[in-house]
């Protein structure tokens, strides 16, 4: 193979197939596309806020998020009713020790755990376990709503616990493997961002303070697209990313770049690039939307969960 092809093979990702973006696990099991959105957002959030209390680098996060959102795509992937793959689940004992099948936050805790143990900050099943069941405990719980009183109790794992959990997590990151076909490789587009910025000049090797805003700004929408309804991660490459990013972080701060069609040097179309360009725009309104959709209870997550909100969803017809 050639270099220049091995080259370009670093920074690809495998990206979903047209039969796992038009067909899903849950939609087959009957859950709506919009309350789809919905749980999988949740689980973002999860892993997200699970990556930064193990003090994870953002590229391990981002990894681990694309994973989670990976597992759930298509047929033949995980469901949001059944909690897993398409495969016999015994029950089991979940993070926040409950009897009960795999759930989003388990699916969560295993990318989170494949992706540290994948880069040079693997972290133990101990931390990871301990995490999810303080995240899931009552005072996290709900997310969005006002937490509860702190109770130090609801989150406490005896070693009894920890076992079931660690065995759990074991086992859950085996699911997720098979599912993915063993293929976890993700390569995040924030590194390639700020490599774009300094090559088009507008990031100097001693930043101003404009500069620094726009390769802030370049992240941030980075970051966002990570919880995109359209899932951008999944559907583009990171090359691509990157330039939507800086696109739309150049003209937000007010950084002008290149007047020619400089995102072709970049091997990106025009129309790719006006796609990324409103989809990661609407991001920030669909994540305030989600917010306020479960502003007074929490976004369901367990089977039981998600079985009485189809049952509210069904009332409501």
């Amino acid at each position: 193979m050639a270099p220049e092809m091995e080259n370009l093979m670093t920074l690809s990702n495998p990206l979903a197939t047209v039969e796992q973006l038009s067909s899903s696990s849950s939609g087959l099991d009957g859950i709506p596309l919009s309350l789809e959105s919905s749980i999988r957002y949740a689980g973002l959030q999860i892993t997200q806020a699970a990556g930064i209390l193990l003090r994870l680098p953002q590229e391990i996060i981002a990894q681990a998020m694309v994973i989670f959102t990976r597992f759930y795509l298509g047929p033949e992937g995980g469901s949001f009713r059944t909690n897993g793959a398409k495969v016999g689940l015994p029950l089991r004992m979940s993070f926040h020790c409950f009897p009960q099948l795999m759930c989003a936050q388990d699916i969560s805790a295993a990318s989170i755990y494949i992706a540290a143990k994948l880069s040079a900050d693997a972290r133990t099943t101990r931390s990871v376990c301990n995490v999810y069941a303080y995240l899931m405990s009552g005072p996290t719980r709900k997310m969005f709503p006002n937490a509860p009183e702190h109770n130090p109790e609801s989150y406490f794992l005896s070693e009894g616990y920890y076992h079931s959990a660690r065995a759990l997590l074991v086992q859950t990151e085996t699911i997720v493997l098979r599912t993915l076909s063993f293929d976890t490789k993700v390569v995040v587009p924030h590194h390639i961002a700020l490599t774009y910025l300094q090559t088009l000049g507008v990031l100097p090797p001693v930043p101003s303070p404009q500069s620094r805003a726009l390769a802030s700004r370049t992240l941030a929408y980075l970051n966002l697209a990570l919880f995109s309804p359209q899932l951008v991660y999944v559907t583009h490459q990171p090359t691509t990313l990157a330039v939507a990013a800086v696109y739309l972080a150049a003209r937000e701060v007010g950084v002008k770049l290149p007047s020619n069609e400089w995102w072709e040097v970049f091997d990106v179309e025009r129309e790719e690039l006006g796609f990324l360009v409103v989809a990661l725009r609407s991001c920030e309104g669909w994540v305030k939307a989600e917010k306020a959709r479960w502003h007074e209870r929490s976004c369901p997550l367990t089977a039981d969960e998600v079985e009485l909100e189809l049952k509210g969803l069904h009332a409501e017809v």
